[in-house]
């Protein structure tokens, strides 16, 4: 079902270097959620560009397993794009060499706003432009060898560290002058986690003080609306779009409606949303090659799907353990198929948005903005895990 909300987008589509992105809409790269199964499902629903899972560098450069399955792409995904982190230079340097050698993306998003203590106490993530001659190397290198063969680059990165450690600004401006084809801000810091309202004055800051390179705007942008509201007060050139979608593919239907100018929003009953997360599940097993493991990819999606649905909590738990394809339809079977869109307790903020806290940071992190020897040789474990997030 669909229902006619007035908004309308007027933006021009985005351009990454040589890319012609038609709807200037992004999918945030979400660790365990943006999978090859999630980008089909979301661009079955409208256009944009549809970004990997991060992946650090280092496992691309051993060739792990899962690191290539991070970046595979659908045959038809037009423009393949993934998300790399990296606190080595040279690390990221082989894994984009890689890449761009092997034919294996169009287009690179650097990953400069991850939260989670994992990566930020390794100096990686949001932690990273602190180190600004760190932050230089990395996206100098990354835009050098990248553009052997003619990919652009972007970064994706939050304010900073806490309030007291702001690091946007000469980021932005030194990813510019390195080459970037847009940036990406997050308005938080690492602080604020998923906490709080996102700061879109800050992105609105960004996109004044760096008039020559793509902005892009990310956080807080649950519905067309929203997004429509940060293009007005930002001037941004296009949007990202993260926990948003979480649990609604359909969020890019709505976005691509908006910025053709269309009042058309889905609005999902039971039924429809039973249709969609079962596709859901079932892309999942295609993705993996086994049923179980997309069976217990699916049940994360759960909570989100039906959030705000009057579904019960038995029900849902059920859900949450099933382990077959089978017994997933036969639960979706058991819900009122004729319960319509619930309206509002089905809009606003998804997933745990958490509290503020402190950030973990290698010793001495905040002490120089420079990298110090120490510290360089520090940074050997952060690229250990497969994926950043």
């Amino acid at each position: 079902m669909t229902t006619a909300i007035p908004t309308r987008l007027s933006l021009p589509p985005l351009q990454l270097g040589r890319l012609t992105v038609d709807v200037p809409v992004v999918l945030a790269p979400m660790a365990g959620v943006t999978n090859r199964a999630f980008r089909r499902l979301c661009r079955e629903y409208g256009g944009g560009l549809y970004v990997t899972e991060m992946v650090t560098a280092r496992a691309l450069v051993e060739r792990r397993p899962e690191s290539l399955r991070i970046i595979d792409h659908d045959d038809d995904e037009k423009i393949r794009s993934i998300q790399i982190y990296g606190v080595d230079a040279v690390n990221v340097g082989k894994a984009i060499r890689m890449v761009a050698e092997e034919d294996r993306a169009d287009h690179i998003d650097l990953n400069f706003g991850c939260p989670v203590p994992k990566v930020t106490k390794n100096g990686g993530g949001s932690a990273l432009p602190w180190k600004t001659d760190l932050f230089e190397a990395i996206v100098g290198t990354a835009v050098r060898e990248a553009s052997r063969a003619d990919i652009p680059v972007t970064v994706k990165m939050r304010k900073g560290v806490d309030d007291d450690h702001i690091t946007f600004l000469d980021a932005a401006k030194t990813a510019r002058d390195a080459g970037v084809a847009a940036i990406a801000l997050h308005g938080r810091t690492a602080a604020q986690h998923y906490s709080g309202q996102a700061d879109w004055d800050s992105i609105a800051e960004l996109r004044e003080a760096v008039p020559d390179v793509p902005v892009l705007g990310n956080g807080d942008i649950w519905s067309a609306e929203d997004a429509a509201r940060m293009v007005e007060q930002t001037g941004v050139d296009g949007v990202v779009i993260g926990r948003g979608c979480q649990g609604r593919p359909w969020l890019f239907g709505d976005l691509q409606a908006a910025f053709e100018g269309r009042d058309e929003r889905f609005r999902p009953g039971v039924a429809e949303v039973s249709t969609i997360i079962y596709r859901h599940a079932e892309l999942l097993v295609e993705t993996f090659g086994e049923e179980r493991r997309g069976m217990r990819e699916i049940r994360k999606h759960i909570a989100w799907y039906f959030k705000g649905y009057p579904v019960g909590g038995e029900l849902r738990a059920q859900m949450a353990q099933v382990s077959t394809l089978a017994e997933f339809r036969d639960l979706l079977g058991q819900l009122d198929q004729s319960l319509p869109y619930p309206g509002a307790d089905v809009e606003g903020p998804r997933g745990r948005a958490g509290s503020p806290k402190k950030v973990h940071l290698p010793d001495g992190w905040l002490d120089s903005r420079i990298l110090g020897d120490a510290e360089r040789l520090g940074l050997a474990d952060a690229e250990l895990d497969v994926s950043g997030g």
